[in-house]
């Protein structure tokens, strides 16, 4: 279970980064509004346990960012909205980091990028050059590259966020989205990720396809 009193911590620490020395108001609504909302009934997968693998994994990269700080603040606000049966999550989000942010008195240039990073979530196909991009994504997909278990629990956590979807239109949104992800050049765009993380994932990512392939065969 995710540690709430730390998560807060890591948030006020992330928020202060990113203030510098003008400093703002308290932090502490901010972080709380935050983790209340991460702990929505609805979110079976999309919970304080991914913030904080996606925190933690943001911080494994952070050499490879421009501004950390940044990137963590985007990492607390990518999901911060979430409606599993609505398609503009992401974009719901980058307007709450622009609203919450400015009020909180980040500069105009930060708050900006924040809501590029979390809008950026929605491909999760970042430029070459965009290396604050390229941590958010690799941090955010690291879960593809789980072991067995954690990948079968990870699935089965985003098939109980959809279980209004029946079963042929999830197996058919659900196919979509892993042959998106494959499809693309390359899953990870940090040289950590490459390296760590890409084989796994394609394969985690081609058997998940391969088994929503699979006809079902009809009850007995």
């Amino acid at each position: 279970m995710a540690d709430t009193d730390v998560l807060r911590e890591r948030f006020v620490r992330a928020l202060e980064g990113a203030l510098g020395a003008g400093g703002g108001p308290d932090p502490v609504p901010y972080a709380e509004n935050l983790l209340a909302r991460w702990q929505e009934p609805q979110r079976r997968y999309h919970t304080l346990a991914h913030l904080t693998a996606v925190l933690d994994h943001v911080d494994e990269l952070a050499e490879y960012a421009d501004d950390p700080d940044v990137v963590r603040l985007a990492a607390w606000f990518h999901d911060a909205v979430y409606l599993p049966d609505r398609s503009e999550n992401e974009e719901r989000s980058a307007r709450l980091a622009e609203r919450a942010l400015a009020e909180a008195g980040v500069p105009e240039a930060k708050v900006a990028e924040v809501a590029r990073l979390v809008r950026l979530t929605v491909t999760h196909d970042p430029g070459d050059d965009d290396r604050d991009g390229q941590v958010l994504c690799d941090a955010d997909l690291a879960i593809l590259a789980s072991p067995p278990s954690a990948y079968a629990a990870y699935t089965a956590a985003v098939r109980e966020e959809y279980h209004f979807v029946p079963n042929d239109a999830f197996r058919e949104g659900r196919t979509a989205v892993l042959r998106q992800l494959l499809g693309l050049p390359r899953l990870f765009r940090t040289s950590y990720g490459r390296e760590h993380w890409e084989a796994t994932a394609r394969y985690n990512l081609g058997g998940e396809l391969e088994m929503l392939s699979t006809p079902v065969p009809p009850p007995s």
